[in-house]
């Protein structure tokens, strides 16, 4: 299906709007970090919802659900005063291929950054090219393994300079960054102007963006992610990924 240029942006601002609103939350691994006032509680509940943030979206909410049990529901403060032994109450954890030895290293990496490293906002707002969050993205990806890990782990957080989509990493950003008092999006990390978010890219939000003709390419990679971020900052260069409602919503919710 393809809409005349000229009406899609339009088409795509009605969906935008439809879904970006707070019935949009109760359903979506956002849900977890709209638990927390602090913005460090956000920012580590978040992290960890979208880094499990692939399958059927009800496991997804009950796999974190389960790992903010773990963490006494206090993420920041367990990240910070956490000891191994807390840590190890991981073991047993399952999210598809997500297991307790990630689930471990994870909560490892997290005390890290933020005892070390300043955060995770830290990392991303100190790392910003010019033009774009490609290369804090990837720095990010480095930070985030400088401890012994093993291999297997690198597979849930993506690094676009492999040339990964890095749909998760992607769509925590736009939580953290983007902020327009819709009541979704957390916007707490203000020094990051949302004009340099990339779409969060995954199969729904991909094969819709195929059948608007607003995306040609064929897989889902980091080149899908410029090309369709490219074409939507033509519609609206301040707040593109304003559109990943639209895209998810026609893809997941109203099977377009």
């Amino acid at each position: 299906m393809i809409i005349i240029r000229s009406e899609l942006k339009e088409f795509l601002e009605e969906k935008a709007d439809k879904y970006n609103c707070p019935d949009f939350i109760t359903d979506d691994p956002i849900s977890i970090p709209h638990r927390y006032s602090r913005k460090e509680d956000i920012e580590i509940s978040g992290f960890l919802a979208a880094s499990i943030a692939w399958g059927n979206r009800k496991m997804i909410l009950q796999n974190a659900n389960r790992i903010m049990e773990i963490m006494d529901y206090s993420p920041y403060d367990f990240i910070i005063n956490s000891e191994m032994t807390d840590i190890e109450r991981a073991k047993g954890f399952v999210h598809r291929t997500f297991n307790s030895t990630d689930l471990i290293y994870f909560l490892k990496a997290l005390k890290y950054i933020y005892k070390t490293r300043g955060g995770l906002r830290a990392i991303i707002e100190q790392n910003i090219a010019e033009d774009s969050l490609k290369p804090a993205i990837h720095k990010l990806f480095t930070v985030f393994f400088e401890l012994p890990h093993e291999k297997r782990t690198e597979r849930h957080i993506s690094d676009p300079f492999k040339g990964s989509a890095a749909k998760k990493l992607n769509m925590f950003l736009r939580w953290m960054i983007r902020k327009d008092n819709r009541g979704v999006d957390f916007g707490i990390w203000k020094r990051v102007d949302p004009s340099m978010l990339f779409i969060p890219l995954d199969i729904h939000s991909g094969n819709t963006a195929r059948r608007l003709g607003l995306l040609s390419r064929k897989i889902n990679d980091w080149k899908a992610v410029e090309e369709l971020t490219s074409v939507l900052r033509e519609f609206d260069p301040a707040d593109p990924v304003k559109y990943d409602f639209a895209l998810f919503g026609l893809g997941v919710n109203e099977k377009f």
